[in-house]
Protein backbone atom coordinates (compact mmCIF):
# COMPACT_ATOMS: atom_id res chain seq x y z
CA UNK A 1 0.00 0.00 0.00
CA UNK A 2 2.38 2.39 0.77
CA UNK A 3 4.56 1.87 -2.77
CA UNK A 4 1.39 2.35 -4.08
CA UNK A 5 0.86 5.45 -2.68
CA UNK A 6 4.43 6.45 -3.31
CA UNK A 7 3.69 5.84 -6.71
CA UNK A 8 1.14 7.94 -7.01
CA UNK A 9 2.66 10.53 -5.32
CA UNK A 10 5.02 10.42 -8.01
CA UNK A 11 2.36 10.77 -10.23
CA UNK A 12 0.68 14.03 -9.07
CA UNK A 13 4.41 15.61 -8.66
CA UNK A 14 5.23 14.64 -12.19
CA UNK A 15 1.71 15.99 -13.81
CA UNK A 16 1.86 19.18 -11.48
CA UNK A 17 5.24 19.44 -13.35
CA UNK A 18 4.37 18.92 -16.15
CA UNK A 19 1.65 21.32 -16.16
CA UNK A 20 3.92 24.01 -14.88
CA UNK A 21 5.99 23.64 -17.81
CA UNK A 22 3.37 24.11 -19.91
CA UNK A 23 2.15 26.91 -18.19
CA UNK A 24 5.65 28.59 -18.90
CA UNK A 25 5.99 28.04 -22.20
CA UNK A 26 2.76 29.05 -22.86
CA UNK A 27 3.08 32.33 -21.17
CA UNK A 28 6.33 32.62 -23.21
CA UNK A 29 4.56 31.88 -26.37
CA UNK A 30 2.26 34.35 -25.54
CA UNK A 31 4.36 37.26 -25.08
CA UNK A 32 6.32 35.76 -27.95
CA UNK A 33 3.05 36.42 -29.92
CA UNK A 34 2.75 40.25 -28.20
CA UNK A 35 6.03 41.04 -30.06
CA UNK A 36 5.34 39.77 -33.19
CA UNK A 37 1.78 41.53 -33.29
CA UNK A 38 3.08 44.49 -32.23
CA UNK A 39 6.25 44.80 -34.59
CA UNK A 40 3.50 43.98 -37.34
CA UNK A 41 1.11 46.23 -36.30
CA UNK A 42 3.31 49.66 -35.84
CA UNK A 43 4.82 48.80 -39.33
CA UNK A 44 1.80 47.56 -41.77
CA UNK A 45 -0.01 50.51 -43.47
CA UNK A 46 -3.00 49.05 -44.64
CA UNK A 47 -4.84 49.51 -40.69
CA UNK A 48 -4.70 52.91 -38.88
CA UNK A 49 -5.98 51.47 -35.76
CA UNK A 50 -3.75 48.76 -35.57
CA UNK A 51 -0.85 51.00 -36.24
CA UNK A 52 -1.83 53.61 -33.63
CA UNK A 53 -2.75 50.88 -31.28
CA UNK A 54 -0.88 47.82 -31.45
CA UNK A 55 -1.90 44.37 -30.53
CA UNK A 56 -5.01 45.85 -28.66
CA UNK A 57 -6.40 47.28 -32.22
CA UNK A 58 -6.65 43.73 -33.26
CA UNK A 59 -9.83 43.21 -30.59
CA UNK A 60 -11.85 45.94 -32.47
CA UNK A 61 -11.93 43.80 -35.96
CA UNK A 62 -12.66 40.98 -33.66
CA UNK A 63 -15.74 42.40 -31.69
CA UNK A 64 -17.02 43.81 -34.81
CA UNK A 65 -17.23 39.71 -36.50
CA UNK A 66 -18.70 38.83 -33.03
CA UNK A 67 -21.15 41.60 -32.89
CA UNK A 68 -23.05 40.33 -35.42
CA UNK A 69 -23.70 36.90 -33.58
CA UNK A 70 -24.12 38.93 -29.96
CA UNK A 71 -27.17 41.33 -31.62
CA UNK A 72 -28.74 38.36 -32.75
CA UNK A 73 -29.26 36.73 -29.55
CA UNK A 74 -28.56 38.81 -26.97
CA UNK A 75 -29.59 42.76 -27.92
CA UNK A 76 -32.25 42.56 -30.78
CA UNK A 77 -35.59 42.81 -30.54
CA UNK A 78 -37.82 40.43 -31.61
CA UNK A 79 -38.98 42.22 -34.51
CA UNK A 80 -35.55 44.73 -35.13
CA UNK A 81 -33.68 42.24 -37.61
CA UNK A 82 -32.98 42.02 -41.18
CA UNK A 83 -33.34 40.54 -43.15
CA UNK A 84 -35.43 38.67 -40.93
CA UNK A 85 -35.85 38.94 -37.46
CA UNK A 86 -36.49 36.92 -34.92
CA UNK A 87 -40.15 36.52 -34.92
CA UNK A 88 -40.33 35.65 -38.68
CA UNK A 89 -37.68 32.61 -37.86
CA UNK A 90 -39.01 31.12 -34.74
CA UNK A 91 -42.29 30.44 -36.56
CA UNK A 92 -40.61 28.95 -39.52
CA UNK A 93 -38.61 26.75 -37.33
CA UNK A 94 -41.95 25.67 -35.41
CA UNK A 95 -43.55 25.32 -38.40
CA UNK A 96 -41.08 22.98 -39.52
CA UNK A 97 -40.59 21.40 -36.47
CA UNK A 98 -43.98 20.77 -36.42
CA UNK A 99 -44.19 21.92 -32.82
CA UNK A 100 -46.81 24.82 -31.51
CA UNK A 101 -46.46 28.14 -33.46
CA UNK A 102 -49.29 29.30 -30.82
CA UNK A 103 -48.32 32.60 -28.92
CA UNK A 104 -49.71 34.26 -25.86
CA UNK A 105 -50.65 37.82 -24.13
CA UNK A 106 -50.29 39.76 -27.58
CA UNK A 107 -48.58 40.60 -30.45
CA UNK A 108 -44.98 41.90 -30.87
CA UNK A 109 -45.36 43.66 -34.03
CA UNK A 110 -46.87 47.13 -34.97
CA UNK A 111 -49.97 46.61 -36.65
CA UNK A 112 -50.25 50.51 -37.11
CA UNK A 113 -46.74 50.50 -39.01
CA UNK A 114 -47.12 51.76 -42.89
CA UNK A 115 -47.05 49.22 -45.08
CA UNK A 116 -48.73 46.40 -43.01
CA UNK A 117 -51.61 44.31 -44.29
CA UNK A 118 -53.90 43.41 -42.10
CA UNK A 119 -56.75 40.90 -43.22
CA UNK A 120 -60.48 41.80 -42.84
CA UNK A 121 -62.28 38.86 -40.63
CA UNK A 122 -66.26 37.86 -41.64
CA UNK A 123 -68.46 38.27 -38.88
CA UNK A 124 -69.25 34.93 -39.90
CA UNK A 125 -65.90 32.60 -40.40
CA UNK A 126 -65.59 29.76 -42.37
CA UNK A 127 -66.20 26.14 -39.98
CA UNK A 128 -64.06 23.85 -40.02
CA UNK A 129 -66.10 21.17 -41.68
CA UNK A 130 -66.82 23.29 -44.21
CA UNK A 131 -63.38 24.24 -45.49
CA UNK A 132 -61.44 22.89 -48.41
CA UNK A 133 -58.00 22.09 -49.35
CA UNK A 134 -56.44 24.42 -52.14
CA UNK A 135 -58.01 23.38 -55.31
CA UNK A 136 -55.49 22.24 -58.21
CA UNK A 137 -54.54 24.50 -60.92
CA UNK A 138 -53.04 24.02 -64.60
CA UNK A 139 -50.34 25.54 -65.88
CA UNK A 140 -49.50 25.21 -69.57
CA UNK A 141 -53.03 23.70 -70.88
CA UNK A 142 -52.18 24.32 -74.27
CA UNK A 143 -48.63 21.99 -73.99
CA UNK A 144 -48.41 18.85 -74.86
CA UNK A 145 -47.82 17.93 -71.01
CA UNK A 146 -49.57 20.70 -68.85
CA UNK A 147 -48.82 20.52 -65.71
CA UNK A 148 -51.41 20.40 -62.65
CA UNK A 149 -50.45 21.19 -59.36
CA UNK A 150 -52.78 21.83 -55.69
CA UNK A 151 -49.30 23.36 -53.90
CA UNK A 152 -49.93 26.75 -53.30
CA UNK A 153 -46.58 27.17 -51.71
CA UNK A 154 -43.37 25.76 -53.38
CA UNK A 155 -39.50 26.18 -53.48
CA UNK A 156 -37.78 29.01 -55.04
CA UNK A 157 -34.49 28.11 -57.57
CA UNK A 158 -31.62 27.76 -55.10
CA UNK A 159 -28.93 26.06 -57.31
CA UNK A 160 -26.87 22.81 -56.34
CA UNK A 161 -23.42 24.49 -56.08
CA UNK A 162 -25.07 27.25 -53.99
CA UNK A 163 -26.45 24.76 -52.06
CA UNK A 164 -24.51 21.73 -50.53
CA UNK A 165 -25.73 17.62 -51.73
CA UNK A 166 -27.37 17.33 -48.38
CA UNK A 167 -29.42 20.28 -48.50
CA UNK A 168 -30.46 19.38 -51.74
CA UNK A 169 -31.30 16.16 -50.54
CA UNK A 170 -33.30 17.11 -48.07
CA UNK A 171 -35.47 20.00 -49.89
CA UNK A 172 -36.09 17.27 -52.92
CA UNK A 173 -37.00 14.33 -50.27
CA UNK A 174 -39.59 16.90 -48.56
CA UNK A 175 -40.71 18.90 -51.51
CA UNK A 176 -42.34 15.13 -52.83
CA UNK A 177 -44.12 14.41 -49.25
CA UNK A 178 -45.54 17.61 -49.20
CA UNK A 179 -46.56 17.75 -52.65
CA UNK A 180 -44.76 21.14 -53.67
CA UNK A 181 -42.39 21.73 -56.34
CA UNK A 182 -38.62 22.38 -56.14
CA UNK A 183 -36.78 24.61 -58.49
CA UNK A 184 -33.09 23.46 -59.95
CA UNK A 185 -32.30 27.59 -59.81
CA UNK A 186 -29.76 28.52 -62.63
CA UNK A 187 -27.26 25.78 -62.01
CA UNK A 188 -28.35 22.64 -63.82
CA UNK A 189 -30.13 19.47 -62.99
CA UNK A 190 -28.13 17.60 -60.40
CA UNK A 191 -28.74 13.66 -59.12
CA UNK A 192 -29.84 15.13 -55.75
CA UNK A 193 -32.57 16.99 -57.36
CA UNK A 194 -33.93 13.87 -58.88
CA UNK A 195 -33.57 11.73 -56.07
CA UNK A 196 -36.12 12.92 -53.62
CA UNK A 197 -39.00 12.60 -56.68
CA UNK A 198 -40.08 15.90 -56.12
CA UNK A 199 -41.21 17.88 -59.11
CA UNK A 200 -38.92 20.19 -60.75
CA UNK A 201 -38.91 23.45 -62.07
CA UNK A 202 -35.66 23.43 -64.28
CA UNK A 203 -34.45 27.22 -64.77
CA UNK A 204 -32.54 28.16 -67.63
CA UNK A 205 -30.02 31.35 -66.22
CA UNK A 206 -28.21 33.67 -68.49
CA UNK A 207 -24.93 31.38 -68.74
CA UNK A 208 -27.54 28.47 -69.61
CA UNK A 209 -25.93 25.73 -67.33
CA UNK A 210 -27.20 22.32 -67.84
CA UNK A 211 -28.71 23.63 -70.85
CA UNK A 212 -25.63 25.12 -73.26
CA UNK A 213 -23.23 23.89 -76.20
CA UNK A 214 -19.45 24.80 -75.85
CA UNK A 215 -19.79 28.42 -76.46
CA UNK A 216 -22.67 29.29 -73.90
CA UNK A 217 -25.79 28.77 -76.53
CA UNK A 218 -28.57 27.29 -75.74
CA UNK A 219 -29.12 23.78 -77.16
CA UNK A 220 -31.95 22.10 -77.90
CA UNK A 221 -30.66 18.69 -77.79
CA UNK A 222 -29.49 19.24 -74.14
CA UNK A 223 -33.03 21.10 -73.48
CA UNK A 224 -35.11 17.88 -74.36
CA UNK A 225 -32.53 15.24 -72.47
CA UNK A 226 -33.79 17.53 -69.12
CA UNK A 227 -37.35 17.03 -71.12
CA UNK A 228 -37.19 13.46 -71.06
CA UNK A 229 -36.85 13.51 -67.48
CA UNK A 230 -40.81 13.06 -65.79
CA UNK A 231 -39.71 14.74 -62.97
CA UNK A 232 -39.11 17.93 -64.65
CA UNK A 233 -42.61 19.41 -64.94
CA UNK A 234 -41.26 23.27 -66.02
CA UNK A 235 -39.12 25.51 -67.56
CA UNK A 236 -38.44 28.97 -66.47
CA UNK A 237 -36.10 31.03 -68.42
CA UNK A 238 -34.90 33.86 -65.70
CA UNK A 239 -34.35 36.97 -66.49
CA UNK A 240 -33.50 38.67 -63.48
CA UNK A 241 -33.56 37.94 -59.29
CA UNK A 242 -34.57 40.26 -56.53
CA UNK A 243 -31.77 40.78 -55.03
CA UNK A 244 -29.46 41.55 -57.84
CA UNK A 245 -31.36 43.13 -60.85
CA UNK A 246 -29.04 43.38 -64.01
CA UNK A 247 -26.67 41.50 -62.60
CA UNK A 248 -25.71 37.43 -63.26
CA UNK A 249 -25.10 34.47 -60.65
CA UNK A 250 -21.82 34.25 -58.65
CA UNK A 251 -21.13 30.85 -57.16
CA UNK A 252 -17.36 31.02 -55.75
CA UNK A 253 -14.16 29.17 -57.03
CA UNK A 254 -13.96 26.79 -54.01
CA UNK A 255 -17.48 25.82 -54.21
CA UNK A 256 -16.68 24.86 -58.07
CA UNK A 257 -16.05 21.12 -57.65
CA UNK A 258 -15.43 18.31 -60.63
CA UNK A 259 -18.70 17.18 -60.21
CA UNK A 260 -20.33 20.87 -60.24
CA UNK A 261 -18.56 21.89 -62.91
CA UNK A 262 -19.81 18.51 -65.41
CA UNK A 263 -22.81 19.46 -64.46
CA UNK A 264 -23.00 23.12 -65.27
CA UNK A 265 -20.32 22.70 -68.44
CA UNK A 266 -17.74 24.94 -66.70
CA UNK A 267 -14.38 24.83 -64.90
CA UNK A 268 -13.06 23.75 -62.03
CA UNK A 269 -12.37 26.08 -59.36
CA UNK A 270 -13.22 29.06 -61.00
CA UNK A 271 -15.88 31.50 -60.38
CA UNK A 272 -18.78 31.33 -62.12
CA UNK A 273 -19.99 34.25 -62.73
CA UNK A 274 -23.41 34.24 -65.33
CA UNK A 275 -24.22 37.02 -67.75
CA UNK A 276 -25.47 40.22 -66.30
CA UNK A 277 -28.51 39.21 -69.14
CA UNK A 278 -29.13 36.32 -71.60
CA UNK A 279 -27.22 37.15 -74.41
CA UNK A 280 -29.43 36.49 -77.21
CA UNK A 281 -32.66 38.38 -75.58
CA UNK A 282 -32.29 41.84 -76.28
CA UNK A 283 -36.05 42.53 -76.14
CA UNK A 284 -39.56 41.43 -74.71
CA UNK A 285 -40.05 40.05 -78.11
CA UNK A 286 -36.92 38.25 -78.04
CA UNK A 287 -38.43 36.51 -75.16
CA UNK A 288 -41.24 35.76 -75.88
CA UNK A 289 -39.42 33.96 -78.94
CA UNK A 290 -37.17 32.06 -76.33
CA UNK A 291 -39.77 30.76 -74.45
CA UNK A 292 -42.12 29.22 -77.79
CA UNK A 293 -38.84 27.69 -78.48
CA UNK A 294 -37.97 26.03 -75.12
CA UNK A 295 -41.72 24.96 -74.90
CA UNK A 296 -41.89 24.11 -78.40
CA UNK A 297 -38.45 21.52 -78.26
CA UNK A 298 -40.09 20.46 -74.82
CA UNK A 299 -43.31 20.29 -75.09
CA UNK A 300 -43.92 21.29 -70.94
CA UNK A 301 -45.31 24.64 -69.30
CA UNK A 302 -42.85 27.05 -69.99
CA UNK A 303 -42.36 30.85 -68.65
CA UNK A 304 -40.03 33.54 -67.14
CA UNK A 305 -39.03 35.08 -63.86
CA UNK A 306 -38.08 38.69 -63.59
CA UNK A 307 -37.67 41.79 -61.20
CA UNK A 308 -39.81 44.45 -62.63
CA UNK A 309 -38.06 47.81 -62.64
CA UNK A 310 -41.53 50.36 -63.26
CA UNK A 311 -44.73 49.87 -64.01
CA UNK A 312 -44.35 51.16 -67.47
CA UNK A 313 -41.91 48.45 -67.87
CA UNK A 314 -44.61 46.08 -67.34
CA UNK A 315 -46.91 47.95 -69.83
CA UNK A 316 -44.63 47.70 -72.19
CA UNK A 317 -44.13 43.51 -71.74
CA UNK A 318 -47.73 43.10 -71.68
CA UNK A 319 -48.18 44.75 -74.58
CA UNK A 320 -45.81 43.12 -76.87
CA UNK A 321 -47.41 39.46 -75.23
CA UNK A 322 -50.99 40.95 -76.28
CA UNK A 323 -49.52 41.83 -80.05
CA UNK A 324 -47.90 38.55 -79.89
CA UNK A 325 -51.27 36.79 -79.40
CA UNK A 326 -52.52 34.37 -76.53
CA UNK A 327 -50.70 31.58 -77.91
CA UNK A 328 -47.24 32.89 -78.21
CA UNK A 329 -47.90 33.83 -74.27
CA UNK A 330 -45.54 33.04 -71.49
CA UNK A 331 -47.78 29.81 -69.47
CA UNK A 332 -46.03 31.26 -66.05
CA UNK A 333 -44.58 34.22 -65.05
CA UNK A 334 -42.56 34.45 -61.46
CA UNK A 335 -42.67 37.86 -60.12
CA UNK A 336 -39.49 38.45 -57.49
CA UNK A 337 -39.88 41.69 -55.63
CA UNK A 338 -36.34 43.66 -54.46
CA UNK A 339 -36.65 42.31 -51.47
CA UNK A 340 -35.68 38.64 -52.92
CA UNK A 341 -32.41 36.84 -51.65
CA UNK A 342 -29.25 35.46 -52.96
CA UNK A 343 -26.14 33.60 -52.02
CA UNK A 344 -23.87 36.68 -52.74
CA UNK A 345 -24.29 40.23 -54.56
CA UNK A 346 -22.83 43.54 -54.35
CA UNK A 347 -24.66 45.24 -51.45
CA UNK A 348 -25.87 48.72 -54.35
CA UNK A 349 -28.57 46.11 -55.88
CA UNK A 350 -29.07 44.13 -53.16
CA UNK A 351 -30.22 47.61 -51.44
CA UNK A 352 -31.50 49.95 -54.32
CA UNK A 353 -32.69 48.45 -57.61
CA UNK A 354 -35.67 46.56 -58.37
CA UNK A 355 -39.80 46.97 -57.42
CA UNK A 356 -40.86 45.87 -54.13
CA UNK A 357 -43.26 42.59 -54.61
CA UNK A 358 -45.55 44.66 -53.01
CA UNK A 359 -46.02 47.78 -55.52
CA UNK A 360 -44.98 45.25 -58.48
CA UNK A 361 -47.37 42.21 -58.07
CA UNK A 362 -50.47 43.91 -58.41
CA UNK A 363 -48.93 45.90 -61.19
CA UNK A 364 -48.62 42.97 -62.98
CA UNK A 365 -52.17 41.08 -62.44
CA UNK A 366 -53.61 44.21 -63.31
CA UNK A 367 -51.47 44.64 -66.46
CA UNK A 368 -52.59 41.23 -67.34
CA UNK A 369 -56.32 41.87 -66.60
CA UNK A 370 -56.55 44.68 -68.69
CA UNK A 371 -55.03 42.92 -71.98
CA UNK A 372 -57.26 39.97 -71.17
CA UNK A 373 -53.99 37.71 -70.83
CA UNK A 374 -54.83 36.75 -66.80
CA UNK A 375 -56.25 33.54 -67.23
CA UNK A 376 -54.08 32.73 -69.78
CA UNK A 377 -50.56 33.43 -67.87
CA UNK A 378 -49.93 32.19 -63.97
CA UNK A 379 -48.57 34.25 -61.86
CA UNK A 380 -45.77 33.20 -59.49
CA UNK A 381 -44.81 35.55 -56.99
CA UNK A 382 -41.60 35.37 -55.05
CA UNK A 383 -39.55 37.54 -52.53
CA UNK A 384 -39.31 37.14 -48.86
CA UNK A 385 -42.23 35.14 -48.30
CA UNK A 386 -42.03 32.93 -45.52
CA UNK A 387 -44.81 33.43 -42.97
CA UNK A 388 -48.60 32.76 -43.52
CA UNK A 389 -49.45 36.82 -43.43
CA UNK A 390 -47.15 37.35 -46.37
CA UNK A 391 -48.37 34.12 -48.53
CA UNK A 392 -51.91 35.31 -47.76
CA UNK A 393 -51.17 38.45 -48.66
CA UNK A 394 -49.68 37.68 -51.88
CA UNK A 395 -52.41 35.56 -52.94
CA UNK A 396 -55.16 38.55 -52.04
CA UNK A 397 -53.09 40.35 -54.52
CA UNK A 398 -53.37 38.41 -56.88
CA UNK A 399 -50.65 35.43 -57.13
CA UNK A 400 -51.62 31.78 -58.18
CA UNK A 401 -48.41 30.18 -56.74
CA UNK A 402 -45.62 31.63 -54.22
CA UNK A 403 -42.32 29.97 -53.69
CA UNK A 404 -39.58 30.81 -51.31
CA UNK A 405 -36.17 30.24 -51.04
CA UNK A 406 -34.67 31.46 -47.52
CA UNK A 407 -38.04 30.77 -45.80
CA UNK A 408 -37.03 26.87 -46.70
CA UNK A 409 -33.17 27.47 -45.69
CA UNK A 410 -34.91 28.54 -41.73
CA UNK A 411 -36.54 24.65 -42.16
CA UNK A 412 -33.41 22.86 -43.06
CA UNK A 413 -31.56 24.52 -39.31
CA UNK A 414 -30.16 28.21 -41.16
CA UNK A 415 -29.78 30.45 -38.38
CA UNK A 416 -29.00 33.59 -40.67
CA UNK A 417 -25.11 33.19 -40.11
CA UNK A 418 -24.69 35.56 -43.38
CA UNK A 419 -21.76 33.13 -44.79
CA UNK A 420 -23.78 32.25 -47.66
CA UNK A 421 -21.25 33.97 -50.08
CA UNK A 422 -18.58 32.08 -48.50
CA UNK A 423 -17.62 28.16 -48.14
CA UNK A 424 -18.10 28.33 -44.07
CA UNK A 425 -22.29 28.48 -43.32
CA UNK A 426 -22.09 26.39 -40.36
CA UNK A 427 -25.46 24.63 -40.55
CA UNK A 428 -23.80 22.82 -43.35
CA UNK A 429 -26.73 24.55 -45.87
CA UNK A 430 -24.40 26.68 -48.20
CA UNK A 431 -20.88 25.07 -48.25
CA UNK A 432 -18.89 22.24 -49.79
CA UNK A 433 -16.79 21.68 -46.50
CA UNK A 434 -17.88 17.86 -45.84
CA UNK A 435 -17.29 18.59 -41.65
CA UNK A 436 -19.68 21.40 -41.95
CA UNK A 437 -22.07 19.34 -43.83
CA UNK A 438 -21.73 16.24 -41.34
CA UNK A 439 -24.54 18.40 -39.31
CA UNK A 440 -27.06 18.18 -42.06
CA UNK A 441 -28.69 14.68 -42.03
CA UNK A 442 -31.05 14.90 -45.16
CA UNK A 443 -33.82 12.46 -43.96
CA UNK A 444 -34.25 14.26 -40.88
CA UNK A 445 -34.40 17.57 -42.59
CA UNK A 446 -36.87 16.13 -45.46
CA UNK A 447 -39.48 15.83 -42.51
CA UNK A 448 -39.07 19.67 -41.91
CA UNK A 449 -39.05 20.31 -45.15
CA UNK A 450 -42.79 18.90 -45.21
CA UNK A 451 -44.05 20.34 -42.24
CA UNK A 452 -43.04 23.83 -43.38
CA UNK A 453 -45.16 23.40 -46.43
CA UNK A 454 -48.11 21.82 -44.57
CA UNK A 455 -47.96 24.17 -41.27
CA UNK A 456 -47.75 26.97 -43.85
CA UNK A 457 -51.13 25.72 -46.10
CA UNK A 458 -52.89 24.65 -42.67
CA UNK A 459 -52.00 28.32 -41.31
CA UNK A 460 -52.79 30.68 -44.77
CA UNK A 461 -56.10 28.60 -44.56
CA UNK A 462 -56.53 29.88 -41.08
CA UNK A 463 -56.73 33.42 -42.39
CA UNK A 464 -58.65 32.39 -45.45
CA UNK A 465 -60.84 31.05 -42.46
CA UNK A 466 -61.25 33.99 -40.59
CA UNK A 467 -61.88 36.08 -43.65
CA UNK A 468 -64.62 33.90 -44.76
CA UNK A 469 -63.63 31.94 -47.70
CA UNK A 470 -63.49 28.17 -48.16
CA UNK A 471 -59.82 27.83 -49.19
CA UNK A 472 -56.88 30.01 -49.09
CA UNK A 473 -57.23 30.50 -53.32
CA UNK A 474 -60.68 32.43 -52.69
CA UNK A 475 -58.78 35.36 -51.18
CA UNK A 476 -58.91 38.29 -53.14
CA UNK A 477 -58.11 42.54 -52.47
CA UNK A 478 -61.43 42.42 -50.65
CA UNK A 479 -59.88 40.40 -48.10
CA UNK A 480 -56.84 42.71 -47.18
CA UNK A 481 -56.32 46.27 -45.68
CA UNK A 482 -53.05 48.62 -45.84
CA UNK A 483 -52.04 50.47 -43.09
CA UNK A 484 -51.08 54.02 -44.55
CA UNK A 485 -48.71 56.85 -43.16
CA UNK A 486 -51.12 58.52 -40.59
CA UNK A 487 -52.23 54.81 -38.99
CA UNK A 488 -55.43 54.31 -40.74
CA UNK A 489 -55.58 51.46 -43.53
CA UNK A 490 -57.17 51.71 -46.95
CA UNK A 491 -58.50 48.33 -48.37
CA UNK A 492 -56.36 46.98 -51.05
CA UNK A 493 -59.38 46.67 -53.60
CA UNK A 494 -59.43 50.64 -53.21
CA UNK A 495 -55.34 50.76 -53.39
CA UNK A 496 -55.59 48.64 -56.65
CA UNK A 497 -59.46 48.51 -57.64
CA UNK A 498 -59.91 45.35 -60.11
CA UNK A 499 -59.09 46.62 -63.63
CA UNK A 500 -61.48 44.61 -66.51
CA UNK A 501 -60.14 43.54 -69.67
CA UNK A 502 -60.40 45.92 -72.68
CA UNK A 503 -63.02 44.43 -75.42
Amino acid sequence: MNTLSAEFGEFITGAMQVMATLFVLSIGLLILWVIVAYVIDVTQTNQTIRRNYPVVGRFRYFFEHMGEFFRQYFFAMDREELPFNRAQRAWAYRASKNVDSTVAFGSTDNINGPGRVMFVNCPFPTLGEDAVPPQPVTIGEGCQHPYTTASIFNISGMSYGALSKPAVLALSAGAKKSGCWMNTGEGGLSPYHLEGGADIVFQIGTAKNGVRDLDGNLNDEKLAEIAAHSAVKMFEIKMSQGAKPGKGGILPGEKVSEEIARIRGIEVGQDAISPNRHVDVNSFDDLIDMVNRVRNVTGKPTGFKMVMGSPKQIDVLVAALKKRGVDAAPDFITVDGAEGGTGAAPMPLIDSVGMSLRESLPALVDALNKYGLRDRIKIVASGKLITPAAVAAALCTGADFITSARGFMFALGCIQALQCNKNTCPTGITTHDPKLQHGLHPPTKAIRVTSYVNNMVKEVGVIAHSCGVKSPRALNRGHARIVQGNGTSLGMDELFPDIQAEN
